[in-house]
């Protein structure tokens, strides 16, 4: 069975929260969407909250799914939301840095490859708006 990891695409006026890996190694450096594994017995809602809450001391408002399950590695899948803040001010407290991006900046950064194509993904949706 696959293990679920959520992740929030957190758009704040126009711009998309990255966040910088601290780690293991090989995705130190490398930029991704925010979040975590869902805990046994926790929906992908509840896990997503929790995890931009311990990561990032946010608590967020979780909108529209992006896309269906992305592949991450073996035995693992990523399901990604669109998501907005609604109290407190974004830190790094397991990630080496944020950074807000405008709509022209969302492809200057170094996607995790797992990553890249929902940003693809979050690019579309927010280039409608």
């Amino acid at each position: 069975m696959e293990r679920i990891v959520v992740a929030a695409a957190i758009i704040d006026g126009g711009r998309l929260l990255a966040a910088q890996r601290a780690g293991p190694p090989e995705m130190a450096g490398g930029w991704e969407f925010p979040g975590g594994k869902v805990d046994p017995g926790e929906s992908d809602h509840d896990a997503l909250v929790r995890e931009c809450r311990e990561e990032l001391g946010v608590g967020i408002s979780v909108g529209e799914r992006v896309g269906g399950d992305w592949p991450l590695s073996p035995g693992y899948v990523m399901r990604v939301w669109l998501a907005c803040l609604v109290s407190g001010v974004p830190y790094p407290h397991e990630h080496l840095a944020l950074r807000w991006l405008g709509r022209d900046e969302i492809f200057d950064i170094a996607w995790l490859p797992a990553d890249l194509p929902v940003a693809k993904a979050v690019w579309d949706l927010i280039i409608e708006d």
